[in-house]
């Protein structure tokens, strides 16, 4: 399908791709803690006949530099700038930290039909990265709304003691321990998604690496089911951190961090997600 392509520069950088024909569903697409625009995955979409937007959500200009203290109002504008195209659904897909982002906003945000939240967290962190400010620590909430930071759970430091000296981190086991560490403020910390009128979709792999991805989900999914809400979760124990949908080619291996699964894996993970993605999103 013939696609076409505008970038955005205000109020964040980013790119609305468009089907040649109309379609009634707009996808804003979310990355991990890289936060960078998506540009393949909203081609993708857009080739499904989807209006996807990607949008630089930190780190750009007149950003916090780092996952801390971000506005959820940024997610909304972009559901605005979504809205003013025309589309009758719209959808926020998210991963990892923009999973976190996507579940939050549709809580927050009634416009949103439907979310689909690949490798997701069930609780608010703490910051990845220093805030406007350039401070690391104390930790803060990767998130506000209104002005108000978002309850949340910070980092047992104690972890960075077992850290290897060499080579990648797989860092869930110091997700791990934090939950256990700081167990009393989970419950304040929880993503309420069940509070979210949005059809949800889960994706998870049992062998992620940056945190445990399929625990989170199955929290997730608990709650909604609990207020009689629906929801589908897809997982994968062979799967690590990046499931890829059809079409995308293998995530880059990473110097820093380890994320667990292998290309085949989180290939088969993805493949498996894609019929409910494209489910969900043309509702």
């Amino acid at each position: 399908m013939q696609t076409d392509e505008r970038e955005l520069s205000s109020p964040w950088e980013g790119v609305l791709v468009t089907p040649g024909s109309a379609g009634r569903t707009g996808v804003l697409v979310l990355a991990g803690s890289s936060g960078r625009i998506e540009r393949d995955r909203a081609r993708l979409l857009a080739g499904e006949g989807m209006t996807a937007l990607s949008i630089r959500w930190f780190g750009g200009p007149g950003q916090s530099p780092g996952i801390c203290e971000i506005p959820l109002e940024t997610f909304v504008s972009a559901v605005d700038l979504l809205e003013s195209t025309g589309v009758r659904r719209i959808c926020v897909l998210g991963m990892s930290k923009g999973a976190e982002a996507a579940l939050l906003t549709a809580v927050r945000d009634r416009r949103v039909g439907g979310v689909v939240a690949l490798s997701p967290t069930s609780v608010v962190w703490g910051n990845v990265g220093p805030g406007p400010d350039g401070e690391e620590r104390p930790y803060r909430s990767s998130w506000t709304w209104r002005g108000s930071p978002l309850p949340f759970v910070p980092y047992d430091d104690d972890w960075a003691e077992v850290e290897p000296e060499h080579g990648p981190l797989a860092l869930r086991a110091l997700y791990e321990l934090s939950e256990r560490t700081f167990a009393g403020l989970l419950p304040a910390a929880a993503i309420p998604i069940e509070e979210a009128a949005a059809d949800v979709l889960l994706v998870a792999g049992g062998d992620d690496a940056m945190w445990p991805s399929v625990p989170f989900a199955g929290r997730l999914a608990a709650r909604r089911r609990a207020a009689g809400r629906t929801v589908r979760l897809v997982s994968r124990a062979e799967a690590g951190h990046r499931p890829r949908l059809p079409g995308e080619g293998p995530a880059p291996e990473s110097p820093d961090f380890l994320y667990g699964g292998d290309p085949a894996a989180d290939a088969r993970l993805g493949a498996d997600a894609w019929p409910h993605i494209l489910d969900l999103l043309h509702g």
